[in-house]
């Protein structure tokens, strides 16, 4: 009886060790200590005012998609942390499901929707030129033999692109982080970059020796998260959108995060 009891003991302190051992819950999504359900957002926190570090203050990821993705992952039933990292990285990470899902300003393209699923859009853009506020480019042929940068993998590469297909003296050039993109049209290293409308004009309320401008032939862009392909939560997602859309809560979102002068 003795050796029976040891067994039976030894295999409930297996089970235990394998039921504490799990980091996902039943739909793949992370799990803390107390069972509480979490979704991890990969982002790049260099997009002001979608996302961004407001360092004179914290550490601390804040913006518009971070306030829009609390509210609409809180609806859903599910804790939110957020991953920064290289906007190249987001499709790869959601890919490769090492997130759970990624919101950066991300606009769905054909050549995107190969490997992740994208929500419904969230949010409508279009991309401004920036350049230093003493240049004028007043048409596209102006740019003749100039340098246009953009962050690596966005779709304002793709414009930038565009743009040297028209103006084939165009050189494209690419950084990681936006930061880098102003800071080398400030030093005279571009000539021109390309942005997203409510970012470029965040970036130049910063920076007075700057100014935005649009550019002609450009389609206004639709933003949306990226989750996995044949991922549930596409349609939960959409779902919390569409309440919070119908509120009113996404319109005080918006009011609060893209208020320029």
């Amino acid at each position: 009886m003795k050796k029976k009891w040891l067994f039976t003991a030894a295999a409930v302190l297996s089970l235990t060790l394998a039921g504490c051992g799990s980091d996902s819950s039943k739909d793949g999504s992370s799990s803390d200590n107390n069972q509480k359900k979490v979704l991890v957002m990969g982002t790049s926190a260099d997009f002001a005012p979608f996302e961004y570090i407001d360092a004179a203050k914290s550490d601390e990821i804040i913006g518009f998609d971070v306030d829009f993705a609390n509210a609409v992952t809180k609806k859903m039933g599910y804790q939110l942390k957020i991953q920064d990292m290289e906007f190249n990285s987001l499709i790869p990470s959601v890919q490769a499901k090492k997130i759970d899902f990624a919101m950066a300003g991300i606009t769905p393209d054909e050549k995107r929707a190969k490997v992740v699923d994208f929500t419904d859009s969230y949010y409508d853009t279009e991309d401004y030129l920036i350049t230093k506020k003493d240049v004028s480019y007043d048409k596209l042929e102006d740019l003749k033999g100039k340098k246009v940068g953009a962050q690596v993998s966005s779709i304002e590469e793709d414009t930038a692109k565009e743009i040297a297909d028209k103006v084939p003296s165009v050189k494209v050039e690419t950084r990681d982080r936006v930061p880098e993109l102003i800071q080398e049209v400030k030093l005279g290293r571009l000539d021109a970059i390309v942005l997203e409308d409510i970012v470029a004009k965040n970036y130049v309320k910063q920076n007075k020796d700057l100014k935005f401008s649009t550019i002609d032939g450009v389609d206004n862009q639709k933003k949306a998260a990226a989750f996995p392909k044949g991922s549930k939560l596409v349609k939960d997602f959409n779902k919390a959108v569409k309440e919070l859309n119908d509120s009113g809560e996404i319109d005080k979102m918006k009011a609060k995060w893209f208020k320029v002068d």
